[in-house]
């Protein structure tokens, strides 16, 4: 049995595991398409990896180390690369294993890495800018409060790794209806987390017409 196959069985106890099963199920039915990853409109997946590209501001060193966290079908690559985006050195990261085996398959010549990044003692290399798009746009069947306690945990460990920024995406609380499967997140619950135990150095992104909100955290 190989590592990641092992990996998939130590994941069966973790209560996110909820979360990768509703993406891989979309993966099943709808393929490698905006729909296999949960997005409901073509139109306002563009607009969303424009944003997350968008915390790459500050002037460092070319091309740019950016990993995709949460990286699924390696579509934010393929935004890379018909848009016409140079200077970045990309590499993808998922929890999933049948996603990364999707992502490996169609681009052999970038680095993707398996891995559940609560659940293992990993050694990533550190990168200038880490993504995280739609990693926690949705909580499955998790409670808010799991939901807010895995959202935490992550965003410390993957900060950890980031020389830069970090970019991430959750579900506003400035709409006219909630989901119940959807992480809405409250502003005042994320600035208190990130000025207490990440950075104050933050900037929030609510001005791109869509029912969520990008942060970009810096150091």
């Amino acid at each position: 049995m190989s590592r990641h196959r092992d990996q998939g069985l130590a994941l069966a106890d973790k209560p996110y595991i909820s979360i990768v099963e509703h993406y891989e199920a979309c993966l099943e039915k709808h393929g490698d398409s905006h729909l296999g990853v949960d997005w409901p409109k073509a139109e306002d997946v563009d607009t969303r990896y424009g944003v997350m590209l968008g915390v790459i501001t500050r002037p460092i060193s070319d091309p740019v180390r950016l990993l995709d966290f949460g990286c699924g079908a390696s579509h934010l690559y393929e935004y890379i690369r018909r848009e016409g985006v140079t200077g970045i050195e990309y590499s993808g990261l998922d929890i999933s294993e049948r996603f990364v085996e999707l992502s490996r398959a169609k681009y052999p010549e970038i680095t993707y890495y398996c891995s559940d990044i609560l659940a293992h003692d990993i050694e990533l290399p550190r990168f200038d800018y880490v993504v995280m798009n739609g990693v926690f746009t949705e909580r499955a069947d998790l409670a808010f409060d799991d939901m807010l306690a895995y959202f935490k945990q992550v965003v410390r460990k993957v900060f950890d790794i980031v020389e830069v920024g970090l970019a991430f995406n959750v579900m506003s609380k400035q709409v006219d209806w909630e989901r119940e499967d959807l992480f809405h997140l409250p502003l005042d619950v994320l600035g208190e987390f990130l000025t207490t135990e990440i950075s104050r150095n933050f900037v929030v992104r609510h001005d791109y017409g869509l029912f969520e909100y990008t942060a970009y955290v810096y150091r």
